[in-house]
């Protein structure tokens, strides 16, 4: 029997979940599109996807976050349409959520029975309560004294915790989104011991997440989407790991296979790295890696959603303290305590998310340009206005920014002009390394092409740039050589005429059990 398949799921098991032609519309995005999903009793099916493929949507229709506007959802043959997640997990349907949503201050047997606790004459029955958490524990087979304050426990523990509380209203489906971001191995094991119990005991489980490995050693179907719309079914011991990779980012490869050597350092690099990484790693965000970006080169960061991405690049601005490992820059060991640190360091970076982490939207333009600048000076230092206007009309001109004034809030800006501005920001401190995390997203295709060609200048005048980007085909344009990660590891680093999408693709998926 394949790994990850079971007995108690079959071609013919009856359908636990059966979704039709489910549609949702948010104001200018059709967030779903006539999407078909089934789960069968007694088997774990994976939920993947891209960022914006839809899966979150998916799953707040299916839970009731969201009223669905087209489509049929059926729970065992009978037709449902959950207006609440508390109606929801009525019906048999109950989520577990990537972060445990639990109140840790509280005990074991009051977070199991949290607003549906048993009451007489307006009163809490505790022992009732007690005995009900003793109950849904044992379900997922955890020795634990109800009693226990959750705080007190383990993250994995309280994982296991939530999944007691999701089974306590007599759940048929069982969601689990992202359940093991924050887990180890050992707990990741655990977690997987306990699914494959609930499967035999012919529980529907619905698993989303971005860890292929975790998708292979558990799943016995698996679903792709992109862009709202289903891309496929599969059995997961039928679908190999490069076609799974090909079906979520919605390229073809060509036949040729991966070179011998895609993943061999190669000497391109003669010059002494800027920044230099050796087995630098974060407990539950990053394995341990090693990195050089050199002045002059544009460094790419390749891999699905959730290989560690954005982590890897917070390491190495000093937003999160590494654990393990060291860091050299121009040769002398470093270690990052803050990214107040790293800007004195010279290193800029524009982070994923630009709207929370990136600009400050009520504050003008201006005030945006010189943020960093500003920052290094220090808060005593204060940059005139003069030369705080000289600086911004400075970029504003030279990445044509397209604003009706200095003083425009930034918030009013387009997507691509905000980048711009985030842009605009770091190159006013001169920095020797800028760190660009999915500089290009969500903005237009004339405002993409002129910052991956600023891109590609900075590194022509001697400038390390390290690009994060989701569009492989960004990379291949602008970088010259390319880390690629997966499940949080790094499992590759190609150079030169290796740098191509296909091979991008074959390392993201390649497996030491080839397929």
């Amino acid at each position: 029997m394949p790994p990850g398949s079971s007995p108690a799921s079959s071609p013919l098991s009856p359908p636990r979940l059966e979704a039709r032609g489910l549609s949702k519309r948010f104001p200018g995005v059709q967030a779903l599109d006539a999407v078909d999903f089934t789960v069968r009793a007694g088997e774990v099916h994976a939920l993947m996807g891209e960022n914006g493929a839809g899966k979150s949507t998916l799953i707040k229709v299916l839970t009731g976050v969201h009223r669905r506007d087209g489509g049929q959802v059926r729970i065992d043959g009978r037709e449902i349409e959950p207006r609440t997640p508390r109606e929801a997990g009525e019906l048999g349907i109950s989520t577990v959520y990537q972060e445990v949503n639990l109140i840790p201050h509280l005990s074991v047997a009051e977070n199991v029975c949290l607003g549906r606790e048993p009451t007489h004459l307006g009163r809490i029955r505790w022992r009732e309560v007690t005995r009900r958490a003793r109950e849904a524990l044992a379900r997922v087979d955890l020795d634990l004294d109800p009693r226990r304050e959750l705080s007190s426990c383990p993250i994995a523990v309280q994982q296991m915790v939530a999944i007691a509380r999701a089974l306590d209203v007599d759940a048929r489906l069982l969601i689990l989104d992202e359940p093991t971001s924050s887990l180890d191995a050992d707990e990741v094991e655990e977690l997987f011991a306990l699914l494959r119990r609930l499967r035999e005991r012919g529980l529907g489980i619905v698993f989303v997440t971005h860890f292929l490995d975790q998708v292979y050693a558990i799943s016995d179907r698996i679903t792709v989407l992109r862009d709202g719309r289903l891309v496929g079914e599969w059995e997961t011991a039928r679908l190999p790991r490069v076609e799974l990779v090909s079906r979520m980012v919605g390229k073809q490869l060509a036949e040729q296979p991966v070179a011998a050597d895609a993943g061999a350092p190669q000497a391109a690099q003669e010059e002494r790295p800027l920044l230099a990484a050796r087995g630098l790693a974060r407990r539950g965000s990053i394995q341990p890696f090693d990195l050089d970006v050199s002045p002059g080169r544009v460094v790419g960061v390749a891999g699905l959603l959730g290989s560690g991405r954005s982590e890897l690049v917070r390491l190495l601005f000093g937003a999160d303290r590494a654990d393990a490992g060291e860091l050299r820059v121009d040769g002398a060991r470093t270690a990052l305590r803050s990214p107040r640190q790293a800007i004195r360091l010279g290193f800029g970076y524009t982070p994923e998310n630009r709207k929370v982490d990136g600009i400050i939207p009520t504050l003008s333009v201006r005030e945006n340009v010189v943020l960093a600048l500003q920052g290094r000076r220090g808060a005593w230092r204060r940059l005139p206005l003069r030369e705080q206007e000289q600086v911004a009309t400075r970029f504003v001109q030279a990445l044509g920014i397209k604003v009706s004034g200095l003083e425009q809030p930034v918030g009013t800006l387009s997507g691509g002009n905000q980048q711009k501005v985030l842009l605009a920001r770091w190159l006013a401190t001169a920095p020797r390394l800028l760190i660009l995390d999915e500089p290009t997203r969500g903005i237009d295709v004339g405002a993409r092409a002129e910052i991956e060609r600023l891109i590609a200048e900075l590194g022509a005048e001697g400038m390390a740039v390290l690009l994060v980007s989701s569009e492989l085909e960004e990379i291949v344009r602008v970088a010259g050589s390319v880390v690629v990660l997966r499940d949080r590891a790094k499992v590759a680093e190609l150079f030169g005429e290796q740098v191509d999408v296909d091979t991008i693709l074959r390392a993201i998926a390649k497996h030491d059990d080839a397929d």
